[in-house]
């Protein structure tokens, strides 16, 4: 049975989000909010609870996850950034995007586009969020909430708890999320190229 935490989306309780952390960092498996839909998450270096989101997606090897990070400032440390890409990553953050750039040496193996070797980064705009990330002191890797033959994600919490309350570790209750994912940049050229239109705006990179 999963915990299930109520945190405020404007001032998230601190007390809460120490938990939440403890369990990340234990190798758990949880349910947060983000500026567009609802995640799963864990530790970046966790092989063991990666597989546990594999399981409850579905998800093929290939899938790409995305690390979720608090600003840029460890940007460098997991992927490989020109000037161009970072201006432009620099303007759109925080906000509902999602940018595929050159890994670095820094990111597990099975993290990484096996033929590309790529990663997916991404700053979200939301103090729940922020706070996890500022406590955890390291990105959270992360997959959006769409369960296996669903077109959508999830998007009301006590939904997530009755569905999910055996699969994962903790569910935050942040409110209700969209239904839209991330707009999906890729990076890996000096131009950007959109592989996915979500939220946000895409005039951005044109």
């Amino acid at each position: 049975m999963s915990q299930f935490f109520r945190i405020h989306s404007v001032n998230p309780q601190p007390r809460l989000v120490h938990q939440a952390v403890e369990i990340l960092k234990k190798g758990g498996v949880i349910v947060y909010p983000t500026d567009s839909a609802y995640a799963l998450g864990c530790h970046i270096g966790d092989k063991k609870a990666i597989d546990r989101i594999r399981d409850i997606r579905r998800l093929q090897r290939d899938h790409h996850f995305a690390l979720v990070c608090r600003d840029l400032s460890g940007l460098g440390t997991y992927a490989k950034v020109h000037n161009s890409a970072y201006r432009q990553i620099k303007a759109a953050t925080p906000g509902p995007y999602t940018f595929i750039l050159p890994a670095s040496r820094e990111v597990p193996r099975r993290l990484v586009d096996e033929k590309r070797k790529t990663i997916g980064l991404r700053v979200p705009d939301n103090e729940i969020c922020r706070a996890l990330l500022e406590e955890m002191g390291e990105p959270i890797m992360s997959t959006t909430l769409i369960l296996p033959g669903d077109e959508y994600p999830l998007t009301d919490p006590d939904e997530i708890r009755d569905l999910m309350q055996h699969q994962v570790d903790l569910i935050i209750d942040g409110g209700y999320c969209g239904l839209e994912t991330t707009t999906v940049v890729s990076l890996e050229e000096n131009y950007p190229v959109i592989v996915r239109e979500g939220m946000g705006d895409t005039s951005l990179f044109v």
